[in-house]
């Protein structure tokens, strides 16, 4: 029996770039065996997935739970409604990392999770993805007062679609720094939607690195619903070949919210000419004082730094990753753990290897 996919159109604004025909090509992908992989060297919870199960062999919950979520009603992300890992903090309390690998081997799963952190609790996420086949996941966030999250999720799939969907709501003077990095063989989706409340802080942003005929993209909106909160979007994209990276970033602030300070920069790096990266930042602004800027630039290596390097010895293939490492660093140097920021180092520097 054959399963139709009920997948939205391209016609509609938020899925123009959409890899739709990707994420049904991955869907119907045949069975792989599992890829090995070992979670970072972190002390803290362990959950180890293989297509949307839990393996308890390999995990190590910790105060993590396995219990019934409501995933919303977007589009991909509603198909992950049932089981899934819920993690909860209590007031001011601080956990170690939470770390969540994903492996995928074939055909479509689906998982949710929910992320709550009650008034002044602070948190660490830190999720992987490897494998082949469609890995879709909706993830549900809520951050009390001044409670803080950082989320890293490292896109490793070798073939396939990972479609990520988060609805996350922050609290007053609370803060999310969230990092992302396709530097993964599949397609790829981010869509979000982050609601910031009164004095709240919202990061988000990352690297997608693309090339062959691979597709990937963000979609994220950040709406202000509060006075005195900021928000950052900081995004980079480097394609190569004939693939496409597309990032589209939205800020909405509300009437009321007052004193927004909203920012946005989507920049994309084309290796080849025969690339393409679009980009579409977009600002709705409805308060009068606020304090919002976006930038847009797509570009390919300077010609004259890589003369430069190349007259000073150095070869050709490691001076264009010289320069494409100091592109994407500064969309994976804000992440705080250092572990993890050197493991999504390794992560891009691996990708870049393959370019020479």
């Amino acid at each position: 029996m054959t399963t139709v996919l009920d997948l939205p159109s391209s016609r509609a604004e938020a899925w123009r770039w959409a890899d739709l025909g990707g994420i049904a090509a991955a869907a119907a992908l045949a069975p792989v065996v599992a890829p090995e992989h070992e979670f970072l060297d972190l002390a803290g919870a362990r959950l180890f997935f293989v297509d949307g199960v839990l393996d308890e062999g390999r995990s190590s919950l910790g105060t993590v739970t396995m219990a019934d979520i409501d995933a919303g009603e977007h589009h991909l992300g509603r198909r992950a409604h049932g089981l899934g890992w819920s993690f909860r903090l209590d007031a001011d309390a601080a956990a170690d990392p939470v770390q969540v690998v994903h492996v995928a081997t074939g055909a479509q799963n689906h998982l949710p999770a929910r992320i709550v952190l009650a008034d002044g609790a602070v948190a660490q996420v830190v999720e992987t993805f490897v494998g082949a086949g469609w890995a879709n996941r909706a993830t549900r966030i809520e951050l009390g007062r001044s409670a803080r999250l950082m989320r890293a999720v490292r896109l490793l799939q070798s073939a396939g679609f990972t479609s990520l969907r988060d609805e996350v709501e922050i609290g007053t003077g609370a803060s999310l720094v969230a990092t992302f990095l396709g530097a993964g063989a599949a397609g790829t989706r981010i869509d979000a939607q982050v609601t910031v409340g009164e004095g709240g802080y919202a990061e988000v942003g990352g690297a997608l690195l693309t090339s062959g005929e691979q597709k990937q993209e963000c979609a994220v909106r950040v709406r202000h619903a509060g006075p005195d909160g900021q928000s950052h979007q900081l995004w980079r994209a480097v394609a190569a070949d004939r693939s496409t990276a597309s990032l589209a970033a939205a800020v909405e602030v509300a009437r009321h919210a007052q004193k927004t300070d909203g920012e946005q920069s989507l920049r994309g790096l084309l290796l080849k000419r025969t690339a393409t990266v679009n980009l579409k930042p977009e600002l709705e602004i409805f308060a009068d004082d606020v304090k919002c800027a976006h930038g847009a630039t797509v570009g390919e290596l300077d010609a004259r730094a890589l003369f430069y390097m190349e007259s000073r010895g150095i070869a050709p293939p490691r001076a264009r990753a010289l320069m494409t490492r100091a592109f994407v660093a500064d969309a994976l140097g804000r992440i705080g753990n250092a572990v993890v920021r050197e493991a999504f180092e390794a992560d891009a520097d691996a990708w870049l290897e393959t370019m020479k």
